[in-house]
């Protein structure tokens, strides 16, 4: 258990220094809720054309998930591709399923129209 200390005390240190940086702000902000400028959306200096919080399109977030999701297949590159003359063909072949099943994701997900933007 005394091996585990020195990440004990990091964490423990890792967290007080966390709470702190939270906390402090709340000490010294002053109350600005009194001011209706304040609280108003803010375009440049002029005043809101409509409501700041509109609603996006779905395809939006759409994109974003996609992209995530085949970013990080790069991730999963380089742990395999460091040790490549190491891992012989069993590391070779199970990368190669999984590209396959990330290309037959993407196939799918272009097929379906996913990708499109109208």
């Amino acid at each position: 258990m005394l091996e585990f200390a020195p990440i004990c005390i990091y964490l423990v240190i890792s967290l007080l220094v966390s709470l702190i940086l939270l906390g402090v702000p709340f000490l010294f902000a002053s109350n600005s809720s009194t001011y209706p400028e304040k609280l108003s959306a803010y375009e440049c200096g002029f005043d809101p054309f409509g409501d700041a919080r509109s609603r996006f399109d779905i395809r939006f977030y759409l994109v974003s998930i996609l992209f995530i999701i085949f970013d990080l297949e790069v991730t999963f590159f380089f742990p395999w591709a460091v040790p490549l003359n190491k891992i012989d063909l069993f590391g070779f072949w199970s990368m190669m399923a999984f590209l396959l099943i990330l290309t037959i994701g993407f196939l799918y997900e272009w097929k379906r129209g996913a990708l499109d933007w109208e």
